[in-house]
């Protein structure tokens, strides 16, 4: 009988995406060419353009994927939150939570913003990286609008306010290789929001 295989059971596709997660984050979306997503991923290479149109396609699954990685860190941890102030939190917790998986290289910051600043300014993943930043000062916004009074001009300021202190955090955080700066944050989010 032959040995297992390490990929059993993932498909050709599942594999590709998981190495060039991997070798994205690790090396960068340029210094990361297609022969060595394949050769991690133990695929032919002819199995990347079965599966992606491009190594652009590619890049922009990878994005996806962190996207959706994020969205569901923060589900679990809003899933305990009850009060906005706490779901407002949550938002520190889920980068916090993405900040300590157990990286090959150790922590080098937010996958998505390291991306885009290797892609053209006009490129689809940046413009992705945009809207899943958009999409995390909304949810900030929603929450902070269940807190002021409504007709205030303060929800959208203290919103942008809190998603400029979550960019600092997690860009400090990845320049130190440590998490520490985004509990940091998350302890200053909490006094602005027991001022309110």
């Amino acid at each position: 009988m032959p040995p297992q295989s390490k990929h059993q059971g993932e498909s050709a596709k599942d594999r590709l995406l998981k190495a060039a997660a991997v070798l994205f984050y690790n090396d960068g979306i340029a210094a990361t060419g297609i022969d060595a997503i394949t050769a991690r991923a133990g695929v032919a290479k002819q199995s990347l353009y079965n599966n992606f149109a491009s190594k652009s396609d590619l890049v922009a699954a990878y994005i996806d994927q962190r996207h959706d990685e994020w969205l569901g860190l923060y589900a679990a941890r809003e899933a305990t939150a009850h009060l906005p102030k706490d779901k407002i939190l949550a938002v520190f917790d889920a980068y916090d939570d993405h900040a300590r998986f157990a990286y090959e290289r150790g922590f080098r910051g937010c996958g998505l913003l390291n991306a885009a600043a290797e892609l053209d300014a006009d490129d689809p993943g940046r413009k992705a990286v945009r809207r899943h930043k958009e999409q995390v000062e909304a949810i900030l916004h929603s929450q902070l609008a269940l807190l002021l009074p409504k007709g205030t001009d303060r929800v959208e300021t203290l919103a942008a306010h809190l998603a400029f202190l979550l960019e600092g955090a997690m860009t400090r955080a990845g320049l130190e290789g440590d998490a520490s700066r985004l509990r940091s944050a998350r302890g200053m989010a909490q006094d602005m929001l027991e001022h309110l």
